[in-house]
């Protein structure tokens, strides 16, 4: 008896030993249980983090894109900025060597009208100039008309005289000839009167 009541005691030792063990794992396994839910939960959220982070790097990655886009495009436009930059300043060096050349004929076409004026003057001195002439002109045919006239008037006049009224003058023939002269002389230049 004494044997099972030793072996009892064993028996009992050992089943606190146990239960104390089981206690043990129990609340180990309770422990391991809830770190094993931390780490799910760890799990999760850095699956969750995760995806946020690989939405972000595709964010990111679209705006590197954008960016890069951008950068080559603004490329692109200093390239034609420095296209057009150029172009402005051959059109501004052509717009003043054209104004340049707007002077100059303004220039020119100032000495012009000036000459223009000055010959305009020549030429209204001289109408009038001619006008003049052409009125001494009309003024001398007159008076070449009347002396004709009246040349031809003498003339008609000595030629119906009679043979005796010019001998008494003395020498008709000499008389006679002298005008017929002084006829000629004034029908051959009338602008000399």
């Amino acid at each position: 008896m004494d044997a099972i009541k030793q072996r009892m005691n064993s028996l009992r030792l050992e089943a606190d030993t146990a239960a104390s063990k089981v206690e043990d794992l129990q609340s180990k396994v309770k422990s391991l249980e809830q770190e094993n839910l931390q780490k799910e939960q760890e799990i999760t959220s850095l699956s969750h983090k995760n995806s946020m982070l690989e939405q972000e790097v595709e964010k990111l990655e679209g705006l590197h894109k954008t960016a890069k886009d951008a950068a080559d495009e603004s490329a692109q436009h200093g390239t034609q900025n420095e296209t057009l930059q150029r172009r402005l300043q051959l059109l501004e060096e052509e717009a003043e060597e054209n104004d340049k050349n707007l002077r100059e004929t303004n220039e020119k076409l100032r000495q012009t009208d000036v000459k223009a004026g000055h010959y305009e003057r020549k030429v209204q001195a001289l109408e009038a100039s001619r006008d003049q002439w052409e009125t001494k002109y009309e003024d001398m045919s007159k008076k070449y008309a009347e002396v004709k006239k009246e040349l031809d008037d003498f003339v008609a006049e000595i030629g119906t005289m009679s043979t005796a009224e010019t001998c008494s003058f003395g020498k008709a023939s000499g008389r006679k000839a002298g005008a017929v002269h002084t006829r000629e002389a004034l029908t051959q230049s009338p602008r000399m009167l």
